[in-house]
């Protein structure tokens, strides 16, 4: 048993940090001066690169480098087996009438084998999976260019499964996060809704290598908590979207302010994946009686995607994601939220 300073100080060695706080890889939330100011201060940068082509990828990470050379994180999803529901695309289309009209479709989304070929050739620190695994011809080329692999888990299962494939780390993701829930079946969703606090100690308990928690952390309180648990380090997203980096649409800011834990929702009418959001009036409108079920992951996120590239009336004109920390994230720079954090978490660790 190590204590939780020697931890985070041993994955801060390893990873080049000062401070163990992770950025978390929020697609679409993520610009290059969020993850600067965060490496700045001691943390790890990250962005997460679902929906991004190669050479965004490749200019995404110039741009990061341009301005230090700070550690950097790359998430990737693994891609789900095709799933053929007609009906449901159909049905989901239907409703979505209701806020306007669509426009046209949307550019093909990204190669994974492309995508995966760039995160290589730009060698950040670390290049994390959510929904799945890597192959091991992937673990394998992470490897052999020094960037190390972390997988996120929402079972111990997974967890473990993801250490026998040559993670070097797993990120531990409570239910309590906001955005996409990183279960590796997406039907089991719903029924997989483990806190991080009671998740973090199962894994620190069978794991041989470090966790990181993730869900629910915005504030010293909650570095400290999780770091006392077993984890090596925290990631945090809610946290930092009040920031003026992260620049995200002042709505979506707007809605964060002073949300209350009870008050965020699990949804799939942004993607087909189950995430946690503020409750938009888009959002709650899916939980209506004559809502049907939204389309499968990805055709609920192309469908969504047209009707924005149409005139929208009511249709959130992002994803207002959102965990259940909302009401602790604060407008204040990105680089003082992290410092503030460590600094608070420190004196709480004695």
């Amino acid at each position: 048993m190590t204590s939780p300073r020697e931890r985070a100080a041993a994955f801060c060695r390893r990873y080049g940090l000062r401070v163990p706080v992770l950025e978390a890889p929020m697609a679409g939330a993520c610009p290059p001066e969020l993850a600067v100011a965060v490496a700045e201060a001691g943390g790890m940068g990250a962005n997460g690169v679902v929906l991004d082509p190669p050479p965004r990828i490749t200019e995404w990470v110039q741009r990061f480098r341009a301005a230090g050379d700070g550690p950097l994180q790359l998430n990737i999803w693994i891609p789900d087996p095709p799933v053929d529901a007609p009906a449901r695309v159909a049905a989901a289309e239907a409703f979505l009438a209701r806020f306007g009209e669509p426009g046209e479709p949307g550019r093909a989304a990204p190669v994974f084998s492309e995508q995966f070929a760039a995160m290589l050739a730009a060698r950040p620190t670390v290049v994390s999976s959510i929904m799945g695994l890597f192959e091991p011809d992937q673990v394998r080329a992470l490897h052999e260019r020094g960037i190390a692999w972390f997988a996120c888990a929402t079972t111990l299962d997974d967890a473990l499964a993801a250490q026998d494939a040559g993670a070097d780390a797993v990120v531990a993701q409570g239910m309590e996060a906001g955005g996409h829930r990183g279960t590796f079946d997406p039907d089991a969703a719903e029924a997989t809704t483990v806190g991080l606090f009671a998740l973090l100690p199962r894994f620190a308990d069978a794991l041989r290598v470090p966790v990181v928690a993730a869900g629910g952390i915005a504030d010293g309180r909650g570095v400290a908590a999780a770091l006392a648990l077993g984890a090596s380090a925290v990631q945090v997203g809610t946290a930092l979207l009040r920031s003026p980096e992260a620049a995200i649409a002042p709505a979506w800011a707007a809605a964060l302010e002073g949300l209350a834990p009870e008050d965020t929702v699990p949804t799939r009418a942004y993607s087909g994946r189950l995430g946690r959001a503020a409750p938009t009036p888009y959002v709650t409108a899916w939980t209506s009686s004559d809502a049907p079920p939204p389309a499968p992951y990805p055709q609920q996120r192309r469908l969504v995607g047209r009707w924005r590239a149409g005139r929208p009336d009511g249709l959130d004109a992002v994803n207002f994601w959102s965990g259940q920390s909302a009401a602790l994230a604060t407008a204040e720079p990105a680089g003082a939220i992290v410092s503030r954090m460590w600094r608070e978490a420190q004196a709480l660790l004695g």
